[in-house]
Protein backbone atom coordinates (compact mmCIF):
# COMPACT_ATOMS: atom_id res chain seq x y z
CA UNK A 1 0.00 0.00 0.00
CA UNK A 2 2.82 2.25 1.10
CA UNK A 3 4.73 1.43 -2.44
CA UNK A 4 1.48 2.46 -4.39
CA UNK A 5 1.17 5.70 -2.83
CA UNK A 6 4.69 6.63 -3.57
CA UNK A 7 4.20 5.66 -7.36
CA UNK A 8 0.78 7.93 -6.88
CA UNK A 9 2.78 11.40 -5.80
CA UNK A 10 5.68 10.23 -7.99
CA UNK A 11 3.18 10.31 -10.98
CA UNK A 12 1.64 13.67 -9.50
CA UNK A 13 5.47 15.81 -9.98
CA UNK A 14 5.56 14.28 -13.50
CA UNK A 15 2.01 15.69 -14.63
CA UNK A 16 0.36 18.83 -15.22
CA UNK A 17 -3.80 19.19 -14.94
CA UNK A 18 -5.48 20.58 -17.50
CA UNK A 19 -8.01 22.49 -15.83
CA UNK A 20 -10.69 23.09 -18.39
CA UNK A 21 -10.84 19.58 -19.91
CA UNK A 22 -10.67 17.66 -16.62
CA UNK A 23 -7.25 16.19 -17.99
CA UNK A 24 -3.90 15.89 -17.39
CA UNK A 25 -0.29 15.69 -18.81
CA UNK A 26 1.76 13.15 -18.28
CA UNK A 27 5.44 12.88 -19.26
CA UNK A 28 6.99 9.80 -20.55
CA UNK A 29 10.10 10.22 -21.90
CA UNK A 30 12.88 13.71 -22.50
CA UNK A 31 16.07 13.97 -23.66
CA UNK A 32 15.12 13.42 -26.92
CA UNK A 33 17.26 15.74 -29.50
CA UNK A 34 15.11 18.17 -31.52
CA UNK A 35 12.30 15.23 -32.35
CA UNK A 36 10.24 15.67 -35.47
CA UNK A 37 7.64 12.66 -35.70
CA UNK A 38 6.38 9.60 -33.90
CA UNK A 39 4.49 6.46 -34.93
CA UNK A 40 2.77 3.20 -33.07
CA UNK A 41 4.88 -0.06 -34.05
CA UNK A 42 2.77 -1.89 -31.24
CA UNK A 43 1.27 -1.09 -27.73
CA UNK A 44 4.28 -0.55 -26.17
CA UNK A 45 6.71 0.38 -28.91
CA UNK A 46 7.03 4.16 -30.86
CA UNK A 47 9.49 5.03 -33.22
CA UNK A 48 10.89 8.57 -33.13
CA UNK A 49 12.65 10.29 -35.97
CA UNK A 50 15.02 13.19 -34.59
CA UNK A 51 15.75 15.68 -36.78
CA UNK A 52 19.84 15.23 -37.28
CA UNK A 53 19.14 11.93 -38.42
CA UNK A 54 18.36 9.36 -35.93
CA UNK A 55 15.66 6.98 -35.39
CA UNK A 56 14.50 6.29 -32.09
CA UNK A 57 12.89 2.78 -31.03
CA UNK A 58 11.14 3.69 -27.87
CA UNK A 59 9.46 1.25 -25.11
CA UNK A 60 6.50 3.18 -23.01
CA UNK A 61 6.28 0.86 -20.67
CA UNK A 62 10.02 0.85 -19.18
CA UNK A 63 10.91 3.99 -21.26
CA UNK A 64 13.80 1.94 -22.51
CA UNK A 65 15.61 3.73 -25.87
CA UNK A 66 17.80 2.34 -28.66
CA UNK A 67 19.03 3.89 -31.73
CA UNK A 68 18.20 2.12 -35.09
CA UNK A 69 21.17 2.39 -37.40
CA UNK A 70 19.66 3.37 -40.95
CA UNK A 71 21.92 3.96 -44.41
CA UNK A 72 19.72 7.86 -45.05
CA UNK A 73 21.54 10.60 -46.77
CA UNK A 74 19.87 13.39 -44.30
CA UNK A 75 20.58 16.89 -44.87
CA UNK A 76 19.99 18.43 -41.70
CA UNK A 77 19.78 22.26 -42.86
CA UNK A 78 17.52 24.77 -41.49
CA UNK A 79 13.98 23.29 -41.34
CA UNK A 80 15.17 20.17 -42.56
CA UNK A 81 16.58 16.63 -41.37
CA UNK A 82 14.88 13.54 -40.72
CA UNK A 83 11.31 14.67 -41.09
CA UNK A 84 8.05 12.04 -40.43
CA UNK A 85 8.04 8.15 -39.62
CA UNK A 86 4.98 6.25 -40.21
CA UNK A 87 4.50 2.18 -39.08
CA UNK A 88 2.33 0.27 -41.43
CA UNK A 89 1.89 -3.47 -41.50
CA UNK A 90 5.68 -4.17 -40.87
CA UNK A 91 7.19 -1.60 -43.30
CA UNK A 92 8.44 1.77 -41.89
CA UNK A 93 8.02 5.02 -44.17
CA UNK A 94 9.91 8.34 -43.72
CA UNK A 95 10.22 11.55 -45.19
CA UNK A 96 13.11 13.79 -44.47
CA UNK A 97 15.53 16.51 -46.77
CA UNK A 98 17.46 14.30 -49.07
CA UNK A 99 21.52 15.13 -49.78
CA UNK A 100 21.41 15.87 -53.85
CA UNK A 101 24.84 16.99 -53.63
CA UNK A 102 25.87 20.54 -54.08
CA UNK A 103 23.94 22.06 -51.06
CA UNK A 104 20.65 21.16 -52.62
CA UNK A 105 17.99 18.66 -51.16
CA UNK A 106 14.44 18.06 -51.85
CA UNK A 107 11.75 16.57 -49.55
CA UNK A 108 12.06 12.64 -50.44
CA UNK A 109 10.36 9.61 -48.92
CA UNK A 110 12.19 6.09 -48.43
CA UNK A 111 10.32 2.86 -47.33
CA UNK A 112 12.24 -0.03 -45.46
CA UNK A 113 11.33 -3.66 -43.79
CA UNK A 114 11.11 -3.11 -40.09
CA UNK A 115 13.59 -4.81 -38.57
CA UNK A 116 14.51 -4.37 -34.54
CA UNK A 117 17.99 -3.24 -34.76
CA UNK A 118 18.70 -1.47 -38.05
CA UNK A 119 16.58 -0.32 -41.19
CA UNK A 120 17.87 -0.85 -45.15
CA UNK A 121 15.71 2.39 -46.65
CA UNK A 122 14.96 2.82 -50.28
CA UNK A 123 14.00 5.95 -51.47
CA UNK A 124 10.64 6.04 -53.92
CA UNK A 125 10.13 9.50 -54.20
CA UNK A 126 12.47 12.64 -54.61
CA UNK A 127 10.84 16.44 -55.05
CA UNK A 128 12.29 17.63 -58.01
CA UNK A 129 14.31 19.96 -58.64
CA UNK A 130 16.29 20.09 -55.68
CA UNK A 131 16.93 23.48 -54.69
CA UNK A 132 19.34 24.91 -52.06
CA UNK A 133 17.62 25.64 -49.30
CA UNK A 134 17.19 25.27 -45.90
CA UNK A 135 13.13 26.41 -45.92
CA UNK A 136 9.51 24.51 -46.25
CA UNK A 137 9.88 20.98 -46.40
CA UNK A 138 6.76 19.82 -45.19
CA UNK A 139 6.39 17.44 -44.70
CA UNK A 140 4.40 14.36 -43.31
CA UNK A 141 3.41 10.96 -44.54
CA UNK A 142 -0.47 9.70 -44.57
CA UNK A 143 -1.75 6.21 -45.89
CA UNK A 144 -5.20 5.51 -47.17
CA UNK A 145 -5.78 2.00 -49.08
CA UNK A 146 -2.60 0.96 -50.75
CA UNK A 147 -1.59 5.19 -51.80
CA UNK A 148 0.95 7.09 -49.99
CA UNK A 149 -0.01 11.24 -49.71
CA UNK A 150 2.77 12.99 -48.52
CA UNK A 151 2.95 16.66 -48.11
CA UNK A 152 5.86 18.79 -50.04
CA UNK A 153 6.80 22.40 -49.05
CA UNK A 154 7.68 24.79 -51.04
CA UNK A 155 11.39 25.71 -50.45
CA UNK A 156 10.70 29.16 -49.50
CA UNK A 157 10.45 29.96 -53.19
CA UNK A 158 6.53 31.28 -53.17
CA UNK A 159 5.67 31.06 -57.37
CA UNK A 160 6.86 27.44 -57.44
CA UNK A 161 3.60 25.99 -55.95
CA UNK A 162 1.89 27.41 -59.05
CA UNK A 163 4.24 25.24 -61.07
CA UNK A 164 2.75 21.71 -61.25
CA UNK A 165 5.90 20.32 -63.58
CA UNK A 166 7.40 21.03 -60.08
CA UNK A 167 7.07 18.85 -56.62
CA UNK A 168 7.46 21.84 -54.29
CA UNK A 169 4.53 23.08 -52.86
CA UNK A 170 2.09 20.24 -53.31
CA UNK A 171 0.34 17.36 -51.90
CA UNK A 172 1.86 14.15 -53.88
CA UNK A 173 0.31 10.83 -54.00
CA UNK A 174 2.21 7.57 -55.17
CA UNK A 175 1.22 3.82 -54.43
CA UNK A 176 2.95 2.08 -51.39
CA UNK A 177 5.74 0.88 -53.47
CA UNK A 178 6.04 4.55 -55.17
CA UNK A 179 5.15 3.76 -58.48
CA UNK A 180 2.21 6.28 -59.57
CA UNK A 181 -1.34 5.63 -59.68
CA UNK A 182 -3.46 5.84 -63.28
CA UNK A 183 -5.88 7.63 -61.98
CA UNK A 184 -3.60 10.63 -60.41
CA UNK A 185 -4.39 14.22 -62.18
CA UNK A 186 -1.39 14.08 -64.41
CA UNK A 187 -2.96 10.78 -66.31
CA UNK A 188 -6.65 12.66 -66.81
CA UNK A 189 -7.05 16.22 -67.45
CA UNK A 190 -3.99 17.74 -66.11
CA UNK A 191 -1.12 16.59 -68.84
CA UNK A 192 1.03 19.35 -67.38
CA UNK A 193 1.12 18.30 -63.96
CA UNK A 194 4.04 15.85 -62.60
CA UNK A 195 2.84 12.13 -62.18
CA UNK A 196 2.97 12.26 -58.68
CA UNK A 197 0.91 15.27 -58.03
CA UNK A 198 -2.25 15.31 -56.31
CA UNK A 199 -2.71 18.98 -55.60
CA UNK A 200 -0.59 22.33 -55.40
CA UNK A 201 -0.77 25.58 -53.91
CA UNK A 202 0.45 24.75 -50.35
CA UNK A 203 3.27 26.90 -48.31
CA UNK A 204 4.92 24.47 -45.48
CA UNK A 205 2.65 21.30 -45.20
CA UNK A 206 3.38 20.29 -41.71
CA UNK A 207 -0.01 18.23 -40.77
CA UNK A 208 -1.44 15.65 -42.72
CA UNK A 209 -4.22 12.95 -41.16
CA UNK A 210 -6.89 10.75 -42.63
CA UNK A 211 -10.48 10.84 -41.65
CA UNK A 212 -11.91 7.34 -40.50
CA UNK A 213 -15.30 9.22 -40.32
CA UNK A 214 -15.43 10.12 -43.79
CA UNK A 215 -12.71 8.73 -45.61
CA UNK A 216 -11.04 12.59 -46.66
CA UNK A 217 -7.21 13.69 -45.95
CA UNK A 218 -7.15 16.61 -43.77
CA UNK A 219 -3.94 18.97 -43.71
CA UNK A 220 -2.61 21.85 -42.15
CA UNK A 221 -0.81 24.63 -43.46
CA UNK A 222 1.59 27.54 -42.70
CA UNK A 223 1.31 30.67 -43.81
CA UNK A 224 3.98 33.43 -43.99
CA UNK A 225 2.68 36.20 -41.65
CA UNK A 226 -0.75 35.22 -40.49
CA UNK A 227 -2.97 32.67 -42.75
CA UNK A 228 -2.11 29.74 -40.99
CA UNK A 229 -4.99 27.01 -42.14
CA UNK A 230 -6.50 23.65 -41.74
CA UNK A 231 -7.94 22.41 -45.10
CA UNK A 232 -9.34 19.21 -46.87
CA UNK A 233 -7.10 17.54 -49.03
CA UNK A 234 -8.94 17.36 -52.90
CA UNK A 235 -7.87 16.43 -56.31
CA UNK A 236 -6.95 18.37 -58.92
CA UNK A 237 -7.15 21.82 -56.95
CA UNK A 238 -4.89 24.47 -55.97
CA UNK A 239 -4.94 26.18 -52.67
CA UNK A 240 -3.73 29.39 -54.44
CA UNK A 241 0.16 29.85 -52.75
CA UNK A 242 1.37 32.63 -53.44
CA UNK A 243 -1.23 34.26 -55.32
CA UNK A 244 -3.34 34.23 -52.13
CA UNK A 245 -1.71 35.41 -48.84
CA UNK A 246 -4.46 33.64 -47.05
CA UNK A 247 -4.84 36.65 -44.66
CA UNK A 248 -1.13 36.78 -44.31
CA UNK A 249 1.65 39.01 -45.02
CA UNK A 250 4.96 38.94 -46.21
CA UNK A 251 7.44 39.17 -43.42
CA UNK A 252 8.81 42.29 -44.77
CA UNK A 253 4.97 43.78 -44.15
CA UNK A 254 3.73 43.73 -47.59
CA UNK A 255 0.90 42.38 -49.21
CA UNK A 256 1.03 38.87 -50.27
CA UNK A 257 -2.83 38.43 -51.70
CA UNK A 258 -6.27 38.11 -51.12
CA UNK A 259 -7.18 35.52 -48.45
CA UNK A 260 -9.36 33.72 -50.66
CA UNK A 261 -11.02 33.95 -54.32
CA UNK A 262 -13.30 32.00 -56.25
CA UNK A 263 -11.21 29.53 -58.48
CA UNK A 264 -8.92 28.43 -55.66
CA UNK A 265 -9.32 25.92 -52.55
CA UNK A 266 -10.68 27.76 -49.75
CA UNK A 267 -9.43 26.54 -46.36
CA UNK A 268 -12.26 25.12 -43.14
CA UNK A 269 -10.32 27.32 -40.56
CA UNK A 270 -8.09 30.22 -41.10
CA UNK A 271 -5.46 31.79 -38.22
CA UNK A 272 -4.58 35.55 -38.37
CA UNK A 273 -2.40 35.89 -36.66
CA UNK A 274 -0.09 32.90 -37.04
CA UNK A 275 -0.24 30.12 -34.79
CA UNK A 276 2.41 28.27 -36.84
CA UNK A 277 0.17 25.41 -37.29
CA UNK A 278 2.13 21.73 -37.01
CA UNK A 279 0.80 18.20 -36.84
CA UNK A 280 -3.00 17.25 -36.69
CA UNK A 281 -5.02 14.58 -35.91
CA UNK A 282 -9.14 13.30 -36.54
CA UNK A 283 -10.15 11.72 -32.92
CA UNK A 284 -11.35 8.48 -32.90
CA UNK A 285 -11.13 6.91 -29.59
CA UNK A 286 -11.99 6.04 -26.15
CA UNK A 287 -10.51 7.86 -23.62
CA UNK A 288 -12.36 10.92 -25.50
CA UNK A 289 -15.70 9.92 -26.88
CA UNK A 290 -16.71 13.39 -26.84
CA UNK A 291 -14.36 14.66 -29.14
CA UNK A 292 -14.94 11.63 -31.75
CA UNK A 293 -14.70 12.90 -35.48
CA UNK A 294 -13.08 16.76 -34.33
CA UNK A 295 -9.40 17.85 -35.39
CA UNK A 296 -6.74 17.60 -33.26
CA UNK A 297 -4.38 21.00 -33.83
CA UNK A 298 -1.44 21.12 -32.60
CA UNK A 299 0.80 24.46 -32.81
CA UNK A 300 4.52 25.56 -32.10
CA UNK A 301 4.40 29.55 -31.90
CA UNK A 302 1.29 29.25 -29.56
CA UNK A 303 2.28 26.23 -27.87
CA UNK A 304 -1.54 24.64 -27.83
CA UNK A 305 -3.51 21.81 -28.59
CA UNK A 306 -6.84 22.93 -30.13
CA UNK A 307 -9.69 21.07 -30.88
CA UNK A 308 -12.06 21.29 -33.56
CA UNK A 309 -15.71 20.69 -34.71
CA UNK A 310 -16.30 20.90 -38.18
CA UNK A 311 -17.82 19.27 -41.13
CA UNK A 312 -16.35 18.17 -44.49
CA UNK A 313 -16.01 22.17 -45.79
CA UNK A 314 -17.48 23.95 -43.00
CA UNK A 315 -15.51 25.27 -39.46
CA UNK A 316 -17.99 24.93 -36.53
CA UNK A 317 -16.25 25.89 -33.46
CA UNK A 318 -12.80 25.62 -31.59
CA UNK A 319 -11.88 25.22 -28.70
CA UNK A 320 -7.93 25.55 -26.71
CA UNK A 321 -7.54 22.24 -24.73
CA UNK A 322 -4.31 23.73 -23.13
CA UNK A 323 -1.33 26.23 -23.76
CA UNK A 324 2.12 26.99 -22.96
CA UNK A 325 1.93 24.04 -20.82
CA UNK A 326 4.40 21.51 -22.99
CA UNK A 327 6.49 23.97 -24.95
CA UNK A 328 6.15 24.40 -28.76
CA UNK A 329 4.02 20.97 -30.26
CA UNK A 330 5.60 19.28 -32.83
CA UNK A 331 3.64 15.87 -33.08
CA UNK A 332 0.75 14.38 -32.33
CA UNK A 333 -0.27 10.69 -32.16
CA UNK A 334 -3.19 8.57 -31.22
CA UNK A 335 -2.88 5.28 -29.13
CA UNK A 336 -5.49 3.20 -31.01
CA UNK A 337 -5.69 0.90 -28.21
CA UNK A 338 -6.63 3.25 -25.50
CA UNK A 339 -7.47 6.38 -27.22
CA UNK A 340 -4.39 8.83 -25.23
CA UNK A 341 -2.88 11.04 -27.09
CA UNK A 342 0.88 11.28 -27.42
CA UNK A 343 2.20 14.92 -27.72
CA UNK A 344 5.76 15.35 -29.08
CA UNK A 345 7.75 18.47 -27.67
CA UNK A 346 10.27 20.77 -29.17
CA UNK A 347 12.32 20.77 -26.16
CA UNK A 348 12.82 16.71 -26.70
CA UNK A 349 10.17 15.60 -24.40
CA UNK A 350 6.48 13.07 -25.01
CA UNK A 351 3.75 14.08 -23.13
CA UNK A 352 0.77 11.94 -22.95
CA UNK A 353 -2.82 13.08 -22.74
CA UNK A 354 -5.71 11.59 -20.66
CA UNK A 355 -8.57 12.40 -18.31
CA UNK A 356 -8.13 12.50 -14.82
CA UNK A 357 -9.42 9.10 -12.79
CA UNK A 358 -11.91 9.98 -10.61
CA UNK A 359 -10.48 9.36 -6.54
CA UNK A 360 -11.95 6.42 -4.90
CA UNK A 361 -12.88 6.03 -2.02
Amino acid sequence: MVKILYIYIALLFLSLPVHSENLKLIKVVDRLDNPWGITFVDKHKVLITEKAGKIIQLNLGNGSKQTLHHNLSVLEDGQGGLLDILYENGKVYVSFSEDRGAGKSSTSIAISHFEYESLNFKTIFRAEPPINSGFHFGSRLVIKGDHLYASVGERGRGAIAQDPSKHPGSIIRIKLDGTVPLDNPHFQELKNWRPEIFQIGVRNPQGLALSPFDGEIYMSNHGARGGDWFGRVVKSENYGWNILGWGGRNYSGTSIGPKWKSGFTKAIRYWVPSIAVSAIAIYDGKEFPEWRGQALITSLKDESLRRLKFTKDTFIEEKIIFKSDIGRIRDIEIDKLTGKLFLLSDDGEIWRLEKISPILE
